[in-house]
């Protein structure tokens, strides 16, 4: 099971970008996923999150400006991010709670990240 993020840049403050990120590999089961980031020199935050029910969950950092969503025929997560601000610069990490088989339990896997830069 593998999860690719993409759709990170370089944009001017108040810009929009959208992330993607897609499962592949062989699963049973796909949970929430989520979206989190890490900027330099900080801990990781979760940015959003959206379970199978699309039921969402936000940073109160980004609410207002930043949409989740999923589609789970392509099973791709996406992060929807506007009027973005400096403060919004960070490596994002996309993950998702999955069940590779009917015969194991649960697991965490992550992506390999996409950086975002704004500049102001």
């Amino acid at each position: 099971v593998q999860l690719q993020a993409s759709g990170g840049g370089s944009v001017q403050a108040g810009e929009s970008l959208t992330l993607s990120c897609t499962v592949s590999g062989n699963t049973f089961e796909i949970g929430t996923m989520a979206w989190y980031r890490q900027a330099s020199g900080k801990q990781r935050e979760m940015v959003a999150s959206i379970s199978t029910g699309l039921s969402r969950t936000y940073a109160d950092l980004v609410k207002g400006r930043f949409t989740i969503s999923r589609d789970s025929a392509d099973r791709t997560v996406y992060l929807q991010m506007s009027s973005l601000q400096s403060e919004d610069t960070a490596v994002y990490l996309c993950n998702a709670q999955i069940r590779p088989q009917r015969t194991r339990g649960w697991g965490t896997y992550w992506g390999q990240g996409t950086q975002v830069t704004v500049s102001s």
